[in-house]
């Protein structure tokens, strides 16, 4: 009798609880502003782009290197991964999986505007800033100038660092090139620094794919995914609303620019947004996609990147 007394105070207890779960809707992360992803919560509130009252999005502030920690434990429902990050975390027992589009590849290679260098094989020998060598800016970089000839580890001297000490190193002319995401990268070309090549652009060179390669997509722990499929399917959906309406009319970018990030004296920069920013937003989560990842784990395995190819796939049809 006590035992069953228990249970249902127990129970009683923890039914709030679970309504108060499902009230807060999925927690979803928050990027920082002056990132691409930056962009999602203001056009969704703006323009009304969430036409589904049942999908209650609690954003999140989730740091990139904590990501993994904060999804396994529960605390973030969503996040966003890339294939390689994804795949070195599967080798270790992650059971974190990729379920519906977010951004594509945005990397650009710039050097300053008075630089005599005109394409990424005549940085061979020279030195370029960029993220950290586990991100996946860095990581698909490498993996793309593999496929036209160029090592990043052999034929050029990269020094990593966060994008502030990059950016110093940069506009010094410290090193002779860098390789950083959007729209740092337009904030650059703004200032004067002349671009010289888009990791997308190398990848489908290489490649002969006529769609720009994804750089991460929406993940969720299998347990949640398996959990919330339905949920799943509309946060994609949502995310390729948001995507398709950018590609529709780029010039939202320039309307929230305040909200993510920009000042009113980088009028420049602004104008520039649409014709730069838009294609990094993915519209498509199918077969070409999952041939991409797929192939970008191939050649992280033969460059040693990852020491194998996971088991099974890191992606899942939502």
């Amino acid at each position: 009798m006590q035992r069953r007394q228990f249970l249902l105070t127990l129970g009683a207890g923890l039914a709030p609880l679970a309504a108060f779960a499902q009230a807060s809707g999925v927690r979803i992360t928050l990027p920082s502003p002056g990132s691409a992803g930056s962009v999602w919560r203001p056009l969704i509130d703006r323009y009304k782009l969430n036409t589904d009252p049942a999908l209650k999005l609690d954003w999140v502030t989730a740091d990139p290197g904590k990501m993994q920690v904060q999804l396994s434990a529960g605390s973030l429902d969503v996040g966003v991964f890339g294939a390689v990050g994804l795949a070195t975390l599967a080798n270790r027992g992650s059971d974190i999986v990729l379920f519906g589009p977010a951004l594509n590849n945005h990397g650009r290679w710039l050097v300053r505007g008075d630089s005599g260098l005109r394409a990424p094989k005549e940085l061979v020998g020279k030195r370029i800033a960029t993220t950290a060598e586990t991100s996946e800016t860095y990581q698909q970089a490498r993996i793309a100038a593999s496929l036209i000839g160029i090592d990043l580890k052999k034929d050029v001297k990269v020094i990593h660092g966060s994008p502030t000490a990059n950016l110093a190193l940069f506009e010094r002319g410290d090193v002779d090139a860098i390789i950083t995401l959007e729209p740092t990268a337009t904030r650059l070309v703004a200032r004067g620094a002349r671009e010289i090549a888009r990791v997308a652009d190398i990848w489908k060179q290489a490649t002969g794919q006529q769609e720009d390669p994804i750089l991460v997509g929406l993940a969720a722990s299998r347990s949640w995914y398996e959990s919330n499929t339905a949920t799943a399917a509309k946060l994609g959906a949502l995310f390729q609303r948001v995507s398709g309406s950018l590609r529709q009319n780029p010039a939202q970018l320039r309307e929230i620019a305040p909200e993510i990030g920009f000042k009113a004296d980088e009028a420049r920069a602004i104008e520039l947004l649409p014709s730069r920013l838009a294609p990094a937003y993915a519209t498509r989560w199918d077969a070409s996609v999952f041939a991409t990842i797929d192939k970008q784990i191939e050649v992280a395995v033969k460059l040693g990147v990852l020491d194998r190819a996971p088991a099974r796939k890191i992606y899942v049809q939502a």
